[in-house]
């Protein structure tokens, strides 16, 4: 797999901008990963992408949900993110 294609985008909500806030040993940031990505392929890609070193990577596999709006159901794709942390005094600049 092309380590380009493992990080999709990062994921920004209340939630993990509240974790980024909390985080004592290092800044975290979480991505949403492919589906058929692993811990050492999302550390490989950010270190080739940001050039920053990986402290630890937690993964979490999100299902998928039942939506329903009047009389019709649709089915939200689930998705898998990844809960990065970086070592103390690096940063990853998402503005880019």
């Amino acid at each position: 797999m092309d380590l380009n294609q493992v990080l999709i985008m990062p994921y920004v909500t209340e939630k993990t901008e509240a974790l980024k806030a909390q985080s004592k040993a290092g800044q975290v940031i979480v991505f949403k990963i492919r589906k058929d990505a692993n811990k050492e392929l999302v550390k490989q890609a950010i270190h080739k992408i940001y050039n920053v070193s990986v402290l630890k990577v937690n993964i979490i596999n999100t299902a998928s949900k039942l939506r329903r709006f009047r009389n019709s159901h649709t089915r939200k794709s689930g998705f898998k993110k990844a809960i990065v942390t970086l070592e103390p005094g690096k940063t990853i600049d998402l503005t880019k």
